[in-house]
């Protein structure tokens, strides 16, 4: 192969990470999949924290946030966190890696936090208010990158199939009287969801909020 960079290890560790999870993903695995000795990767990554870092710099570096223009705020801070969450779904391993790192460490992700952080400002919110609205706002897109399809990591579609059934005849054998409304929706509530409706709707919901609050100022 040509010469070893630090973006073709991190690519190949989330090829890995995506196919058989985090824990398959090691310096030792990584170096005979590339053809090199473990050394050579210690040359860009000490240890697999600094692994993970890079693959989520890899990652999220694939989502080149646009530059401010003319646009209102909520438009760009909705087309922001939506274009993180598509990014961040493209990698299944995308929010187990979030969560073993401190994302202040990631460059990439940075770059977005910043942005966000000046959209906040020009919505309005003072510096503490915006810091906590870019919180839960980039909380939310790993979470919404990861939740409508965490449950098949790894399974057959048979076996998603198999474990819908039995979750939905769970819900539908709760007591009505108690639970009317669970019981209704049962087969809705297990039924997986379609990735890119999840996701707009949820960052609609999320910026609906953050500009209602803006509305009282």
């Amino acid at each position: 192969m040509g010469k070893l960079t630090a973006q073709a290890i991190a690519e190949r560790a989330l090829q890995i990470g995506d196919a058989e999870g985090i824990e398959a993903v090691t310096i030792r695995r990584l170096a005979a999949d590339l053809g090199v000795t473990p050394m050579a990767l210690y040359w860009h990554y000490k240890n697999k924290e600094q692994l993970l870092i890079g693959m989520a710099d890899h990652l999220i570096g694939g989502f080149a946030p646009k530059e401010a223009d003319e646009r209102p705020w909520q438009e760009q801070l909705r087309e922001l966190i939506l274009g993180l969450v598509r990014t961040l779904r493209s990698y299944p391993c995308a929010k187990t890696i979030l969560e073993q790192i401190d994302p202040i460490t990631v460059p990439s992700f940075l770059t977005v936090w910043e942005a966000a952080l000046r959209l906040t400002r020009l919505a309005g919110f003072g510096v503490e208010e915006s810091c906590l609205i870019t919180k839960y706002l980039l909380d939310s897109a790993i979470s919404f990158a990861g939740a409508p399809v965490r449950h098949r990591a790894g399974r057959t579609p048979e076996e998603v199939e198999e474990i819908g059934r039995t979750k939905r005849a769970g819900l539908q054998a709760l007591n009505a009287d108690a639970y009317p409304h669970l019981v209704e929706m049962a087969h809705l509530l297990v039924t997986p969801l379609d990735a890119r409706l999840y996701d707009t709707f949820g960052v609609d919901l999320v910026i609906s909020g953050i500009e209602a609050l803006a509305a009282r100022r």
